[in-house]
């Protein structure tokens, strides 16, 4: 695992002893003396993980590490205090400024390592998610932060699994008001409630009597449901190799006993922030897929979804040699509802349309709006017989009953020209003759007189 460090500490001897750590395992490495110094390097570099010394003058690294998680730009990356205080308010005070972990000196280099590769993976995760958001949908990221702190108002659910009703009772207090926490002595019940609670975060105590505490861990992780879910280990004294391996497998932090509620609160905060941020970017990048193949005017999937997946429906028929159908619908003399009624009542017409003709098609059929006043209704598993029946019932569910439209609910009266085709199965064939025939079939209908359903001889 490569990733680019920023070491920050006035201190040039305690910069080369990390920087030679992390050269040995690969990492790039850019070093500064100072707050300021850092600052800049964030803002105009690419900076995977921030390892960020307390006491420095002008600008210690609490103040650092808030401007730093202050900033969108900046926002989302990790920051891992290293100092040499020791108290548990100096430890909290920095998880309250933003950072991630807070490792204390003389820092044990297996941890060091360990912990720096789990928030590169973390950065990895974020910085593929940032890069979807902003190449799919010109958004803002402060847009995004914005409602990413908004959602921080929301409730904090939290699981807590631990076989010791009075550690549980203990944790139960500690996060009394803070989060609604939901507790189970049973590890195995653990993992289905996991996948069914829609947690913020799931707390796990090393101490589960006979079963392994990174078992659950790790079947969290291989579950798509859970994959994403902050896990936080409670640890006791001696533990160490079990919470490097706790890293290794997607862990996400973890408390030693006795375990301070204030370090508690904070380092659950930091995990469910950085969970709802992430989320926010997932939610952006799927809504904005769903943007990009969707035709905002009436709900059907549009153009660019037809030409990507009438292929992939074409190719499925013709391997499993099943029959697949196509119509493509045109509403008559449109032009002359938009100049007589406005445009705007033809946007009605458009969305009445659509919804008849989805009331029309089966779910496993692919409606699309192609363009202006034409439709197209992929048909897989239908023989040209019967898509020319359904061709004909969508005629007449359109010709039937006029369209109220209008701010008066004028009633409109509306047909469709219809073009049907099918594919060819006994003799090579293609989506674009296929589109073809349809569309020919259909400049047949509007020419014999409109209000019509033409089928095309494969």
């Amino acid at each position: 695992m490569t990733a680019r460090i920023l070491v920050v500490d006035d201190v040039p001897a305690n910069v080369k002893l990390l920087e030679a750590r992390l050269l040995a395992e690969y990492f790039e490495v850019l070093t500064a003396h100072g707050g300021a110094e850092a600052l800049e390097i964030c803002e105009n570099g690419k900076v995977d993980v921030v390892l960020l010394d307390v006491m420095m003058p002008e600008m210690d690294g609490f103040e650092v590490c808030r401007r730093l998680k202050s900033d969108p730009a900046t926002q989302h990356i990790p920051v891992v205090m290293i100092t040499a205080l020791d108290q548990i308010s100096d430890r909290v005070r920095g998880l309250e400024a933003g950072a991630d972990d807070f490792l204390t000196k003389p820092v044990n280099d297996l941890q060091l390592m360990t912990r720096v590769k789990s928030l590169v993976r973390l950065k990895n995760l974020t910085d593929e998610l940032r890069l979807r958001a902003s190449t799919t949908r010109n958004i803002g990221i402060e847009e995004l932060l914005s409602r990413r702190s908004a959602a921080m108002d929301e409730q904090v659910r939290s699981l807590l699994v631990d076989t010791r009703p009075a550690a549980a009772e203990r944790i139960g207090k500690m996060l009394r008001g803070r989060c609604e926490l939901t507790v189970t002595q049973d590890p195995q019940a653990a993992f289905f409630q996991a996948a069914e609670g829609g947690f913020d975060c799931v707390i796990v105590s090393t101490d589960l009597g006979d079963y392994d505490p990174l078992r659950l861990c790790s079947q969290l992780r291989t579950l798509d449901r859970t994959r994403f879910v902050p896990i936080m280990l409670l640890a006791g004294e001696g533990e160490e190799e079990r919470l490097v391996r706790a890293l290794e497998l997607g862990v996400n932090d973890y408390l030693v006993r006795p375990v301070d509620q204030h370090e508690l609160v904070a380092r659950l905060t930091t995990q469910v922030k950085r969970k709802r941020y992430n989320d926010h970017l997932r939610a952006s990048v799927a809504q904005t897929i769903e943007m990009a193949v969707t035709d905002g005017l009436t709900g059907l999937h549009n153009r660019r979804y037809l030409d990507s997946h009438l292929a992939t429906l074409f190719e499925r028929a013709r391997s499993r040699r099943r029959p697949l159908s196509l119509m493509i619908t045109d509403i008559d003399r449109f032009k002359s509802i938009n100049d007589t009624w406005g445009h705007d009542v033809g946007d009605e017409v458009l969305r009445e349309f659509a919804a008849r003709l989805r009331k029309n098609v089966r779910g496993i059929d692919l409606a699309c709006r192609m363009g202006g006043e034409e439709f197209v209704v992929v048909m897989p598993d239908t023989d040209a017989e019967i898509a020319q029946k359904v061709a004909e019932r969508i005629r007449e569910q359109i010709a039937q009953a006029p369209f109220a439209a209008g701010p008066h609910g004028a009633l409109i009266d509306v047909t469709v020209s219809v073009g049907v085709s099918a594919m060819a199965a006994s003799a090579p064939d293609t989506v674009e003759a296929m589109m073809k025939r349809a569309d020919v079939a259909l400049y047949e209908a509007k020419n014999g007189g409109r209000n019509r359903v033409v089928a095309a001889a494969a």
